[in-house]
């Protein structure tokens, strides 16, 4: 198998579906992930994807796994999954905590594990997590999901200093608004004139998994916008 397999997590959103086209566009053979299979159904002709809820460790592998003996090993990791929630912090819940710190935090985890073992044994690899500012700057009224962001760059930062020495880069882009379809219906015109395009954003993730980048692992690169 001579293909140089893209796994790209999260690709039934508007940033996944762009990414995918871009990484395609690029070169790669990509392979969407998504538990929502509706929403895969619209990537482009030419890009296989595979149904899963990846914020389950045991379904990230196995997703993995099968990519690897089906189409290739991975050489390349993108992981867009997120989500998000608004309230301060006295007002957090336990459930609320733990719904981000699961899906933004530990996705990049159990997809990273489920990876890491065909990048370590080709000796090289690029895996780029989608971050955001938030988790970089605290912002008040989203505390759980800043708290679930600083952990997504520190477990970014961590990898890197792990994996850096078997050829593995890891690196973040954290933007602070995307300008997609679902932000559009609740956020104010004001603010969303300053987010930034989702294929700025792909386009930088590209570029971090290409060999111009290099040199590139452990940033978290900010795309914040005008």
């Amino acid at each position: 198998m001579t293909a140089r397999v893209a796994i790209l997590a999260g690709a039934g959103g508007e940033l996944g579906r762009t990414t995918a086209q871009k990484l395609a566009a690029a070169g790669f053979t990509v392979v969407g992930l998504d538990r929502n299979e509706d929403a895969l159904k619209e990537l482009p002709d030419g890009i296989r994807y595979e149904v899963g809820d990846p914020t389950d460790p045991v379904v990230a592998k196995s997703l993995v796994d099968r990519i690897a003996a089906e189409v290739g090993p991975p050489e390349v990791l993108v992981n867009t999954i997120g989500t998000y929630h608004l309230g301060d912090a006295l007002d957090a819940t336990p459930e609320d905590l733990r719904l981000m710190i699961d899906v933004n935090a530990g996705t990049a985890l159990w997809l990273t594990q489920a990876v890491a073992p065909y990048l370590r044994e080709r000796g090289s690899g690029a895996i780029v997590h989608v971050a955001a500012r938030q988790g970089v700057e605290p912002t008040a009224g989203m505390a759980t999901y800043s708290l679930s962001k600083a952990a997504l760059v520190h477990l970014t930062r961590l990898l890197d200093l792990e994996l850096r020495p078997l050829g593995i880069r890891v690196n973040a882009v954290a933007p602070q608004l995307i300008d997609t379809e679902k932000n559009r219906q609740f956020v104010p015109p004001e603010v969303l004139a300053h987010a930034v395009s989702p294929e700025a954003i792909a386009d930088l993730v590209v570029y971090l998994v290409s060999d111009a980048a290099a040199p590139i692992s452990g940033a978290v690169v900010p795309a914040y916008g005008a």
